[in-house]
């Protein structure tokens, strides 16, 4: 297989940010809304950045519930958040073997590096594409363009995987192939309905998919 370059999403892809997601929206829609919103109905919340989530409900207060979200969501951070399992090894793996190393999010930056240096993975990444760096957020093909453009790589030889239909489209968008992750907190089933050309049960996986053992 012909690739030389790796961009993954952050939340729910690399680190398990699942729990502080859900809590982090929960507890500002409880602020703003209370006792109407269940933990099931914040799944839909994941994946867009929080100005678009919080303008489908309340566009008067958007800067408002934003700052409650990320002060809390930034509170409880290290509590809440962990590396998904084979992830450490897979990236430290694709590291040693010489792939260009990119994260695209749709997060802002401080809190990208929050969760970099928790895990550790900081130092495998050449390249992080935040919020803070486009016009326009995933799945509009703008922030992989970035990231592609700073490794000095094609599409036609990077991969960009993630947990949400947002990276799946992006990387559609942007000429990549495309890789989802089965434990997505939205279900596998999710994943696989925007047809990526790979699916990944664990991280590890990705090891055979680029010939490696």
């Amino acid at each position: 297989m012909n690739v030389n370059t790796l961009l993954f999403d952050l939340d729910g892809t690399l680190i398990d940010t699942n729990e502080l997601i859900i809590s982090s929206f929960l507890h500002t829609l409880e602020t703003y809304y209370p006792s109407k919103y269940k933990r099931e109905d914040v799944l839909s919340f994941m994946g867009p950045p929080l100005y678009d989530s919080f303008a489908q409900l309340n566009p008067e207060n958007i800067e408002e519930m934003v700052d409650c979200y990320r002060a809390y969501n930034h509170e409880h951070h290290d509590r809440l958040v962990t590396e998904f399992p084979t992830v450490f090894e897979t990236v430290k793996w694709l590291k040693e073997q010489g792939y260009k190393l990119g994260i695209v999010t749709t997060k802002i930056r401080q809190t990208v590096e929050m969760g970099l240096k928790l895990t550790g993975l900081d130092p495998f990444f050449d390249v992080v594409i935040t919020l803070d760096d486009v016009q326009y957020a995933k799945p509009h093909r703008e922030p992989i363009d970035k990231a592609l453009a700073k490794l000095n790589a094609k599409p036609e030889e990077a991969m960009m995987i993630g947990d949400n239909s947002h990276d799946i489209l992006a990387g559609k968008n942007a000429g990549t192939k495309t890789v989802g992750v089965a434990w997505s907190a939205k279900g596998k089933a999710h994943v696989a309905s925007y047809e990526p050309d790979y699916i990944l049960d664990e991280m590890g996986d990705l090891k055979a998919i680029l010939g490696g053992k």
